[in-house]
């Protein structure tokens, strides 16, 4: 602790995002990426800006970046808020919007930098436990609060919830901020941004990191009613004017645009998930019903600390959570064809050999 930190920093519990190893020949399965390219029509435009005009400031409003989302998902522009990376969305909306004097509602098992922000910016939390399957039960919300998030899918469960339960949570908190954290959302359901003209007191945020294979670009966006996306320009303009650089929004539009390299990539994972629950269950494994690009597994016989040492010493990585209810379950990215089968052939080993 150094002397010159300010008093709310010794406080502070960081998030500790997923490892980054640099290792040859890793099988990387513990953070969610796509594990095909992004799109060719991406590339290309974000080499095609790589020139003179570096030297000039991007856009402060990433316009065309705004103006193509607002297409893409039949609103206005100006329901419309852009950031570097849905984590830095994140942060922004915990400030502007959930910052208020009645605490703030989330899942108990949830994504793990909510808390995370409430310690930054002292926001009271209240987390809402999960029910005994791991859903997430609309009627659970119907409490005094301050605001409500939740992903969608959930993570680490890969759980979905329907659209007529986020309106049933929306009805219920008609006073108060809902939002809903849709990094998977593009894997297996269906985006809550169809209902953002209906409820003014609903936020969408998505990335481009997963669905779009653009996790290394750092674009993430809002969506919702002006007021709230007013409240989000405010903070960030009271940050960073500039959270996307000109090559982040070449690369974000030519991204979205181009639906049929989505579609395709998208369908491949879908795919492939579906053929990797089958397989589990097979060796044992019991696995949630997953609307995302990942599974959260158990196996009834075997720790899963231990399975996941024995993956890694064979150059396979997967995510461990070592939290109450779920510490015998893995978060396993769905990744390749090859890589999939080669986890199933290293499970097959560890579970029978065992």
């Amino acid at each position: 602790m150094s002397r010159f930190w300010s008093p709310i920093v010794a406080k502070l519990d960081p998030y500790v995002p997923g490892e980054q190893p640099k290792v040859l020949d890793l099988i990387k399965l513990n953070t969610n990426e796509n594990p095909y390219p992004p799109s060719p029509k991406a590339i290309k435009a974000m080499v095609a800006e790589t020139g003179d005009n570096l030297r000039l400031y991007s856009d402060p409003n990433a316009s065309e970046l705004k103006h193509c989302l607002a297409k893409h998902f039949d609103l206005q522009v100006n329901q419309i808020f852009v950031g570097n990376g849905s984590d830095e969305v994140l942060a922004h909306t915990f400030q502007a919007l959930l910052k208020q004097d009645k605490p703030l509602l989330f899942p108990d098992i949830s994504y793990s930098f909510y808390p995370v922000y409430c310690g930054l910016y002292e926001i009271e939390a209240k987390r809402v436990a999960l029910s005994e399957d791991f859903s997430i039960m609309a009627e659970d919300y119907a409490m005094d609060n301050g605001g409500i998030i939740f992903p969608n899918p959930n993570a680490p469960t890969g759980k979905l919830l329907a659209l007529d339960n986020i309106e049933k949570i929306l009805n219920t908190n008609p006073n108060t901020v809902v939002v809903v954290d849709e990094a998977y959302i593009d894997f297996g359901g269906e985006t809550a941004a169809a209902l953002i003209n209906d409820y003014d007191n609903l936020l969408v945020i998505q990335t481009l990191s997963k669905s779009r294979s653009l996790a290394g670009l750092r674009v993430g966006f809002a969506l919702g009613h002006a007021d709230l996306i007013n409240g989000l320009e405010r903070v960030k303009n009271s940050f960073n004017s500039y959270p996307l650089d000109r090559i982040a929004i070449k690369g974000a539009v030519a991204a979205i645009e181009d639906q049929q390299h989505f579609e395709s990539t998208r369908q491949r994972i879908i795919n492939s998930r579906e053929k990797m629950q089958e397989k589990l269950a097979t060796l044992g494994f019991e696995s949630l019903p997953s609307a995302a690009n990942f599974i959260f597994t158990k196996h009834p016989s075997l720790a899963a600390k231990t399975i996941a040492e024995q993956l890694r010493a064979n150059n396979i990585i997967v995510r461990h959570f070592d939290k109450p209810r779920i510490d015998q379950y893995l978060r396993i990215t769905v990744g390749s064809e090859d890589e999939c089968q080669q986890l199933l052939n290293c499970l097959d080993g560890i579970i029978n050999h065992k």
